[in-house]
Formats: C-alpha cells, structure tokens, sequence
C-alpha cells in the first residue's frame, strides 16, 4: 500500500502526470455529473423533449468546435512558450473561434428547413438569436480550460466544471416546470455563459501574468506566421476529427425521430466520455513535449502505459456492464444502445495509440502528417458509417468507428515505435538492459 501511495505522490511530482490526472479527473467528474443531468432530465421532459435537447446541444457544440478545437492543438503546443505573447494569443484564440462559430451558426439557421423537424425549435428570431449566443458562449468556454491546460494549471479544469455540472443540474429542474420545452438547452447554456466570468478573470488576472513573469527571458515567443503555419497542417486535420465528433450525431439527427436520437446519443455521450480519458494525457504530452523536447519518447511511453492502465478496466466494465449501465436510463435505452457502447468503448483502444502519437506530431509541429492521419481518420468512419447505416442503423457509427480506428492504429504503428525509440536528435532513448519508462 505505502509503495502505491509512493507512486502516485511520484506521478504527481511529474507535471505530466499531474496535468494528465488532472485532465482524466475531469472527464470522471464531468461523466458522472453529465449522467445525473441526462437522468434528470430523462425524469423530468417527455422522451421528445430530451432527444430535441441532445440533438439542440450538439448542433451548438458542432458549430463552436468549428474553430475552437482547432485551436486546442495550437494552444497546447505554443502557450507552454509563448512568454509576454501569451495574452494576444489567447485573445486571438477566443475572438476568432467565436467569430467562426457565429457566422457558422447564421448559416445553419438560414438553412434551417434543410436539417429536419428536430431543429425546427431554432425558427423565429428570438431562439435563433440565443442559439447564436450559445455558440460563441461555448467556443470560449472549450479554450478556456486548454488555455488552463497549456499553462500547466489544468489542476483547476475540474474544480470549474464540478461547479458548472451542480449549476447545470439545478437550474435543468428549476426550470423544467417554467419551460417543458426548450429547458434542457437553457439550463445547458446559461451556467456556460456564467463561468466564463471568474475562470477568465483567474486566467488572465493570475495565471497568465505569473506565466509571463516565469518566461525564459532568452527565448522568443513563437512569431504569429509560426503558429499561422502550424495551424494550417493541423485545423483542417482537427476538423475532420471534429467531424467524427459532433457532425456523425447531427447527421444521425437528421434521419432518426427525436425518442430514437435521444436514445442513441446517451450511449453515445457515455461512450465519448470514455475516449476523452485517452485524449487527456495526449494533451498533457503536448504541453510537455512544448517544454522538454529532449524528453518527448520518455513522456511518450509513460503516457501510453498510463493511459491503458486507467482506460482498459473502465472500457472492460462498460463492454461488460452495457445493459445495466444504459437500463438507469430506462429499458429502451439498453435494447436500442448496448451495441453501440460496447463498440464504440472497445475502439478507445487503439485510439489511445493515435492520440498519443498526434499528440507527439504536435509537440514537434509535424503539421503536415498531422493533417494526413486525421483528415485520413475522419473520411474513413464518415464513409464506413454512411455505408453502413442503412445495414446496422444508429450502431453503424460504432462499426464504423472500430473500423477505422483499428486500421489507422495499425498504419501509425511503426512511425509511433520509432518516437518511442528515438528522440529528435535521432538517438536512442531506450538503451539496452534499460526499463523504458515507469
């Protein structure tokens, strides 16, 4: 027991682990709260109304993500060095992932009729008006906690969105009386909107000026045409990963009723939460990578090992406890989702394998390579899902998606050995008789 102890106190010595831990402890938190509020709200709207506030939200998220996550890799990899340009940069960030997210959205209500009955609730200009206020509300909301994360201060990302999930959670019932249609997406964006004010105040009133101030003086910030150039090989490769995210869903959207929607997209998000687990310490090596080249293979294979070691028992009760996880919701919910979260948990797999390698790609901004794996990614389940739908219904998506990730595992494999092997200097890290990593 005192050895465990000893570990886990090592691990958090290690900024690595700290920020990925921190990352992995929100994903458990924001799983387990986001469970409560779709029970809640499962209890308290009529099956419609839940399948229309799942498919509202993740239009919402869609079109803020258009940008903003095309930032979280630029983000990670330049905040970490970006000295006195750290404030510009993050401006930067927020105001042109709103402004991309905003004008995304405008065209998606212009062309409402096109995108079914589902989001017919988004007619009129009053609902319009706040489903654009979302959207640029969320865009800065996804930064803020990669700007925490890139800043090494991503121990605070989980305290901000256990208040957000509690806040969320009350006011969904508070006014579930007052609004029996349309509460779901209120009670969603308000608290949003909301802590945006004191996480922004700590990022840019502490946290950004204590990073100035511990800058290496001798070191240049990265010049804006180098960040330019970065992201013009990794956003159109992170969105088509923002495809495989949140366009699959609107798309499944537009060709099941509101109740089946509702149904799949619980599996769905229960299965996503899973993933992210995977993602999290992928985007501590970015940060880490950013700060200790030298290091990146050691922090390569520690984040592989850690990474299965959390993921792998929590994917084996999900594929094994399926019914049982989705029956909380109610009986339809494990008859229509069981398939789809067994499959899509037993992809997160060999997508520990990619994220840990994109991650590596981006802490030596191999943007190009970058952009092939996952533009090459995301075509591969659009099309497997597509072709598939007609077959397998709503679990084409997790076909589709054990699919893919399995082949793009095995087609990285050999690049990821040898980042795992070697350092950017070209010498081996891993000497013989040595234990790798711990």
């Amino acid at each position: 027991m005192s050895d465990l102890r000893g570990k886990i106190l090592r691990d958090l010595r290690n900024p690595l682990f700290l920020q990925g831990y921190a990352l992995m402890a929100n994903t458990v938190i924001t799983g387990v709260l986001g469970m409560g509020y779709w029970l809640l709200a499962a209890h308290f709207y009529s099956p419609e109304e839940f399948g229309r506030g799942q498919a509202v939200i993740t239009a919402m998220r869609l079109f803020a993500s258009l940008t903003a996550l095309g930032f979280v890799g630029a983000l990670a990899r330049f905040l970490p060095v970006a000295g006195r340009r750290t404030p510009e940069l993050i401006l930067r960030g927020y105001g042109l992932a709103a402004a991309t997210g905003g004008v995304a959205a405008l065209g998606f209500l212009l062309t409402l009729p096109m995108w079914g009955k589902t989001y017919s609730v988004l007619a009129g200009f009053g609902p319009g008006l706040f489903f654009l206020a979302s959207v640029v509300v969320w865009a800065v909301f996804t930064l803020q906690d990669v700007v925490l994360t890139g800043l090494r201060r991503a121990t605070f990302v989980p305290l901000n969105n256990l208040i957000f999930g509690l806040v969320k959670m009350g006011l969904l019932v508070a006014v579930a009386g007052a609004l029996p249609s349309g509460g779901i997406f209120v009670s969603w964006v308000i608290p949003t909107a909301l802590a945006l004010i004191p996480v922004n105040w700590l990022i840019f009133g502490v946290v950004v000026p204590r990073h100035v101030k511990q800058a290496d003086p001798v070191q240049e910030p990265p010049k804006l045409r180098e960040v330019g150039r970065f992201l013009a090989g990794d956003f159109p490769g992170t969105l088509s990963i923002l495809a495989i995210v949140y366009l699959v869903p609107v798309v499944i959207a537009t060709q099941v009723g509101e109740a089946t929607f509702g149904r799949f997209s619980m599996a769905h998000t229960l299965a996503s939460m899973i993933e992210l687990l995977a993602m999290n310490m992928a985007v501590s090596l970015t940060v880490e990578g950013s700060f200790d080249r030298a290091r990146l293979a050691e922090n390569c294979r520690r984040a592989l090992r850690r990474a299965f070691m959390i993921v792998t028992p929590i994917i084996a009760v999900a594929i094994l406890g399926a019914p049982l996880i989705l029956t909380i919701f109610g009986s339809a919910f494990a008859e229509e989702g069981t398939t789809l979260l067994r499959l899509m948990a037993l992809a997160v797999l060999p997508r520990v394998l990619i994220e840990v390698y994109l991650s590596a790609l981006r802490a030596q901004s191999k943007a190009r390579t970058l952009a092939i794996v996952q533009i090459g990614l995301a075509v591969l389940v659009l099309v497997s899902t597509v072709a598939l739908f007609p077959h397998f219904g709503v679990n084409a998506v997790g076909y589709g998606l054990l699919f893919s990730e399995v082949l793009v595992a095995l087609l990285i494999f050999g690049n990821l050995r040898k980042i795992l092997k070697f350092d950017e200097s070209g010498r081996s890290t891993v000497t013989q008789g040595s234990s790798g990593a711990s």
